[in-house]
């Protein structure tokens, strides 16, 4: 994957996240995806499908090129979220989890991607906020993303990291949504609460 140009991000800090909920933050830089990179992507997770893999072989299949894993695609929602957004007092950034993936269309290999980042939703979290940022990855030259998703980021300071290594690990966190977004804390439960 080659980087085009690299774009500046929105830089604030967790507590001025919450002003920013329901805007478009911005646009990474447009990434090349090759075929080096597809190959080794399906080495390292043993997904070497002749789609991805076997340029002379896909040229006779249903997209034409070798297409990037589905799961490649995604994954580039890390870098492509970090030239978008930086949170600067966050020292420590944890992927908390994805929601609503969906892939409407291939992401061939060749191909410039980048993603649209919009920020949906901050919550305050122990030590730090949860940002709920929806990507929308586009091709270059077409109409239809390759790949959309919401990604839930929790960002943490130094201090706040150290709080969280002091703290019982196990067992049910009240107040959380469970790992499947039900419970307490979750979009569903908050839907049916009143006033």
């Amino acid at each position: 994957m080659t980087t085009v140009s690299v774009p500046s991000p929105v830089r604030v800090t967790t507590a001025e996240l919450p002003a920013l909920v329901g805007r478009v933050l911005g646009h990474s830089a447009w990434h090349t995806v090759t075929q080096a990179h597809v190959n080794a992507f399906g080495a390292a997770t043993h997904d070497m499908q002749w789609i991805h893999t076997d340029p002379a072989r896909a040229k006779n299949g249903p997209y034409g090129p070798t297409i990037a894993h589905a799961y490649l695609t995604l994954s580039l929602a890390t870098a492509l979220t970090a030239q978008t957004l930086d949170v600067t007092n966050a020292d420590l950034i944890v992927n908390y989890g994805i929601d609503r993936v969906r892939f409407p269309a291939p992401l061939p290999v060749g191909a410039h991607v980048r993603a649209q980042v919009t920020l949906a939703e901050v919550r305050a979290v122990d030590g730090g906020a949860q940002a709920w940022l929806h990507l929308a990855y586009e091709v270059r030259g077409t109409h239809k993303p390759c790949c959309v998703a919401d990604v839930l980021l929790h960002y943490y300071s130094q201090a706040s990291s150290a709080a969280r290594r002091n703290q019982p690990r196990g067992g049910v966190q009240r107040g959380r949504a469970d790992r499947f977004g039900v419970g307490p804390g979750s979009r569903s439960s908050r839907a049916h609460r009143s006033g």
